[in-house]
């Protein structure tokens, strides 16, 4: 199992949006994160303009599990959805969710 940690800025003027829709996310993305081998994904808020999330990888091909993940119509619905309410810190141009590195777990 590895651990992951991201961060994004969430647009002011759409956090009210991405907070509804994450009240209620769809059924067949949540079963499509699962399948992808996604444990434990929990999104926080900070301070009304940073998402920071947490998730447990327990499968054996990461890379080939987000293609997976990618190609699937319901999740690119939903990315349709939440992109559009997302901003990218900007720190690596092939990061939309920007990785960050573990330095300390209990």
């Amino acid at each position: 199992m590895k651990r992951y940690g991201q961060v994004i800025h969430v647009k002011p003027e759409k956090l009210q949006y991405y907070l509804e829709l994450h009240q209620n996310p769809w059924p067949e993305v949540i079963q499509k994160i699962k399948e992808c081998h996604i444990r434990n994904y929990t999104i926080f808020l900070l301070q009304e303009h940073t998402l920071f999330a947490y998730f447990e990888y327990i499968g054996e091909n990461f890379k080939e599990d987000m293609q997976k993940m990618a190609a699937d119509p319901m999740t690119q619905k939903w990315w349709k959805e939440t992109d559009p309410c997302q901003e990218s810190l900007g720190i690596d141009s092939s990061e939309w969710w920007h990785n960050m590195k573990e330095v300390f777990h209990c």
